[in-house]
């Protein structure tokens, strides 16, 4: 007899809707938490791969605009001579801080000799501080190259040390004042370059 009971009240229990019901939320739970758990993973990973891919690889680096005095600087280029900042003052010198070894910076060489030859004639120059390597990787990596503007070697990091960025490749854009007035991280584009920095070099 109470068999026959125990069977009826499993039977009013799976027959009743609010059984299913609370099945049925129970499932959703359980999938609301999967998808929170590997969503966050996905999330994870995502910024991951974008952290060790360059900024600019989809166009969307964009300089800080500041206003402080240019530091004081001076290296010996790819040719053994001795330069320094102050020697292109009244001109507009973008100085880009970059390495052989470095991905992005390898990347934005073509874009940045191309703009450079196209506004050289207006006062503009772009000083490659190449940080770290001896000056014969680094000269043999130039002639290997299409750079034609100076290239500077930066054996103890001084120039990183100077503008206070460590993160390569990274530039900095100093007006003929002697201000720098902008500040970047990460690869340049040409639209970039064209919309900050060619209104500097038309300033008088």
């Amino acid at each position: 007899m109470s068999k026959k009971i125990h069977r009826r009240k499993k039977n009013k229990t799976r027959n009743n809707p609010l059984f299913f019901v609370g099945v049925g939320i129970a499932l959703i739970g359980v999938m609301a938490v999967l998808l929170l758990v590997f969503g966050k993973k996905d999330s994870a990973g995502s910024q991951s791969a974008s952290a060790g891919s360059s900024p600019s690889s989809s166009g969307s680096a964009i300089p800080a605009e500041v206003n402080y005095a240019a530091p004081e600087l001076s290296l010996q280029n790819v040719n053994g001579e001795t330069e320094a900042l102050t020697d292109y003052l009244d001109q507009v010198v973008l100085v880009n801080n970059w390495a052989t070894w470095c991905p992005p910076c390898k990347a934005e060489i073509p874009t940045l000799e191309a703009y450079y030859k196209a506004h050289k004639e207006q006062g503009f120059v772009i000083i490659g501080v190449e940080a770290g390597e001896p000056q014969s990787e680094v000269s043999q990596f130039v002639q290997g190259s299409v750079i034609t503007y100076p290239i500077w070697i930066d054996p103890q990091n001084a120039s990183l040390r100077a503008f206070g960025s460590s993160g390569l490749p990274n530039s900095f854009v100093i007006d003929r004042s002697g201000a720098v007035r902008l500040a970047w991280v990460g690869e340049i584009t040409r639209d970039a370059l064209e919309k900050y920095v060619t209104p500097l070099i038309m300033e008088n």
